[in-house]
């Protein structure tokens, strides 16, 4: 049981992130984000909902994994998943809020950066922690594209 609620912890910190982050969209994603112009892959409204709830799920077994070992290297991994978590929550504010595609890129850039030397990290310590985030590498390079696209049409 003690080994389950670093993990529940994390899962509702990683969703409560999610909660915050929707209340900088949710104006721009009915004024605004309709209108811009936006790449043949762009995924239908209804999907992003259910792909970050996935993601965030993943993500917080991730670290609640990193935060039961007893490894040396835990709190360095838990400082890389708190920063790529405030990218994460800070590019909603770049991109929806502040409607500026330049500066969502830039934070999307750092968060690849981040969320992939986390993965690489935490390999070696919980193999499960690391694979647990590939699901969100590969959405996040979609949504880098995304992002890349409306910066230069837009």
């Amino acid at each position: 049981m003690n080994k389950i609620i670093p993990v529940l912890v994390a899962v509702i910190i990683c969703f409560s992130v999610g909660v915050m982050a929707s209340y900088f969209q949710v104006d721009a994603i009915q004024t605004w984000y309709p209108f811009l112009n936006k790449p043949l892959l762009t995924p239908p409204n209804f999907i992003f909902p259910i792909v970050w709830s996935i993601l965030y799920f993943c993500m917080g077994i991730s670290i609640g994994l990193i935060w039961n070992t007893k490894h040396r290297k835990r709190k360095i991994l838990r400082w890389l998943f708190s920063f790529q978590l405030l990218l994460n929550f800070t590019w909603s504010i770049y991109f929806f809020y502040f409607q500026n595609p330049f500066l969502g890129f830039i934070d999307i850039l750092l968060l690849d950066i981040f969320v992939i030397y986390y993965m690489m990290k935490s390999y070696s310590i919980k193999k499960m922690s690391s694979l647990l985030f590939i699901p969100y590498i590969l959405w996040l390079l979609l949504a880098t594209y995304l992002n890349g696209y409306i910066m230069l049409y837009n």
